[in-house]
């Protein structure tokens, strides 16, 4: 089982001296990651030069960093509002560099990151997400789960919280909002964490109940409970968890949880929603952090984008800066 996700560390690039902040927090959170050998400062590595572009060439440059998703490495995502790259595959060759477009080092990265990927608009800006695992690690996940999870402004910990587990047949994710947020809310998250890895294969249901019942001494926590299976998925919550599923052409479903507070108050009788997903299809949950609002007239360049890059983008995008905010993005193995 992966473990819990810890909040996202947000550095927002707005003067040059950010980029060594970046480099440093990106060396510890690998060492606190367990990445073996050379590994830290390669991810210092990586962040310095993702960063410096920022600082260099973009407008409104953040770097996310945190611990993967479904665990065991480290991810550093970049995000900015433009001006994008208008020749991307010239911009990821080693050494390639203009004063005009972002460029400068991303063929490093690529190379020393285990995933890497990139996408580039001129009216979207550029999105950048590099992957470090330990050679002995699996990555056959990297393109299909994706989530940033940030505390409210002026908070140290995040009432929500995220994890993704795998098992034989599905992929089976949870978002947990804790109420309000601080300390207490965070306590809440990560209770609903720890009683979700102790069930991650039983009926959706039963996994609400067992965490409804961890809840109890807790202030309580809106749940939401995701499980993919290829071609189709399954959605059980309570509270505001919002869930949607995207494809090429736009939003499919739009899906919220039964009224009720988990640990306080669960409705009766656990309902379970399928989900119809394309050959294609994305399914995003997340808090009230972010906007509902993104996914009204979505752009066909975030439309496309590959689950960790979505995640960023919603993050980047559509948060609410004064309440904790969390998306996951993710398709069936």
């Amino acid at each position: 089982m992966t473990d819990p996700v810890p909040p996202t560390l947000a550095v927002r690039i707005d003067h040059y001296s950010a980029v060594y902040v970046a480099a440093r927090t990106a060396r510890q959170l690998a060492e606190r990651s367990g990445l073996p050998g050379a590994l830290p400062d390669q991810a210092a590595v990586i962040a310095s030069e993702l960063g410096s572009n920022l600082a260099k060439h973009a407008t409104d440059g953040v770097l996310y960093l945190q611990q993967l998703p479904t665990g065991g490495g480290l991810e550093v995502l970049a995000a900015d509002r433009g001006p994008g790259m208008p020749e991307l595959e010239r911009c990821l060759a080693d050494g390639f560099s203009t004063t005009g477009t972002l460029g400068a080092g991303l063929g490093a990265v690529r190379r020393m990151a285990s995933h890497f990927s990139i996408r580039s608009g001129a009216a979207d800006g550029t999105l950048a997400c590099a992957r470090l695992r330990a050679p002995d690690q699996l990555a056959a996940c990297d393109e299909e789960v994706g989530a940033v999870c940030l505390p409210a402004d002026g908070e140290q910990e995040s009432g929500d919280a995220c994890t993704v587990i795998d098992t034989d047949d599905c992929r089976t994710a949870m978002v947990v909002d804790g109420l309000g947020h601080g300390p207490a809310a965070a306590e809440a998250a990560q209770t609903a964490l720890r009683a979700f890895r102790r069930v991650p294969d039983a009926p959706l249901p039963d996994v609400l109940t067992t965490v409804h019942r961890a809840l109890r001494r807790t202030r309580g926590a809106a749940v939401g409970l995701l499980r993919l299976y290829e071609g189709r998925g399954e959605y059980c919550g309570v509270g505001n968890i919002r869930v949607l599923t995207l494809g090429p052409e736009g939003v499919h479903h739009r899906l919220t949880g039964r009224p009720g507070i988990a640990g306080l108050q669960l409705p009766a009788g656990g309902r379970v929603s399928d989900l119809v997903l394309g050959p294609v299809g994305v399914v995003v949950l997340h808090t009230d952090g972010i906007d509902h609002r993104w996914s009204q007239a979505l752009p066909r360049f975030t439309r496309r984008l590959p689950p960790p890059l979505l995640a960023a983008s919603l993050a980047h995008g559509h948060r609410i800066t004064r309440d904790d905010a969390t998306v996951l993005a993710a398709t069936p193995r």
